[in-house]
C-alpha cells in the first residue's frame, strides 16, 4: 500500500562524500559540549572530564557547504564554531573503545552556528538549549572523506577564517574526550546507527559574525566547509 500524506514531507537532508556520486543521508545530529578547554574557559566554564555532554540539531538544521544563508533570525549575536564531524555508517550500542570506530564511515568539517543571545538566557534559566542551537542553517558541513582515505585521527590542524582573517586554531589531540571516548559514552544512551553525526565540540576563539561575512573552515585532510552570510 503506498503511502499518502496531507502535506508533501520534507526531502531527506544529506551531505557529498568525497570522490562519490551516492550521497549520505543524515540521520540525527549529537554535538558534544566544552570538548576543548580553553573554550569552556572563554566561556567562564570548567571541564568536568566525568561528565560528557551533548545537545542534539535536527537533520533539517544541516546546510551543506558552498551556500549563501540568511542571518538566522531572532538574536542579534550569532556566532561561529568550528568542528570535526564524525559520520557513522553502521550500528553502534554499548561499545567500548576500538570497538566504537569499527561503525565510522567518514569525517568532515563542521560549523555550528549558534544565537549566542538566547543560549545565555537559556543557561541564566536552566533552560534546554534549543533555542540557541536548532535553527535553520545552523548545522553547515562539509563533504565526507572516509575514514581509511583520512587515516588516524592524531594533531590534525583545525582552522576557521572568517573574511580571510584566523579566528579558530587548534589540533584535534587537544579534544577533552576523543572520538572513541565520546562514540562509547553516547553508545550507552542511543542505539546509534548508519547517518548519525556527531559535532565534537569547538575550540577557542569563537565569536559573533556579520551579514556580508564569508566563514571558512578547514581541517588538515579533510575537503573544507565555507559559508557566505548574506547583507541583509
Amino acid at each position: 500500500m503506498t503511502e499518502t500524506y496531507l502535506f508533501d514531507p520534507p526531502a531527506q537532508p544529506a551531505l557529498a562524500l568525497v570522490g562519490e556520486i551516492p550521497k549520505f543521508p543524515v540521520r540525527r545530529i549529537f554535538c558534544v559540549g566544552r570538548n576543548y578547554a580553553a573554550h569552556a574557559a572563554e566561556m567562564g566554564n570548567e571541564v568536568d572530564r566525568e561528565a560528557t555532554f551533548y545537545f542534539t540539531k535536527s537533520a533539517h538544521t544541516v546546510c551543506p557547504s558552498g551556500s549563501e544563508i540568511a542571518y538566522p533570525a531572532g538574536t542579534r549575536d550569532c556566532h561561529y564554531e568550528m568542528e570535526f564531524v564524525v559520520a557513522l555508517g553502521g550500528d553502534l550500542f554499548q561499545a567500548e573503545g576500538a570497538e566504537a570506530m569499527e561503525a565510522v564511515l567518514g569525517y568532515a568539517c563542521g560549523i555550528d552556528l549558534t544565537r549566542r543571545d538566547l543560549q545565555g538566557q537559556a543557561k541564566e534559566k536552566r533552560r534546554p538549549w534549543d533555542l540557541g542551537k536548532d535553527f535553520e542553517d545552523a548545522a553547515i558541513l562539509g563533504p565526507i572523506t572516509r575514514r581509511d582515505a583520512f587515516g588516524e585521527i592524531a594533531d590534525q590542524r583545525l582552522k576557521l577564517f572568517m573574511d580571510d582573517r584566523e579566528v579558530q586554531s587548534a589540533t584535534l589531540d587537544e579534544m577533552v574526550w576523543s572520538v572513541p571516548e565520546i562514540l562509547s559514552h553516547l553508545s550507552r544512551f542511543y542505539h546509534l546507527t548508519a547517518g548519525d553525526l556527531i559535532m565534537t565540540g569547538t575550540p577557542a576563539g569563537v565569536g559573533p559574525v556579520h551579514p556580508g561575512a564569508r566563514l571558512e573552515g578547514r581541517i588538515d585532510g579533510l575537503e573544507p566547509v565555507e559559508v557566505t552570510i548574506a547583507n541583509a
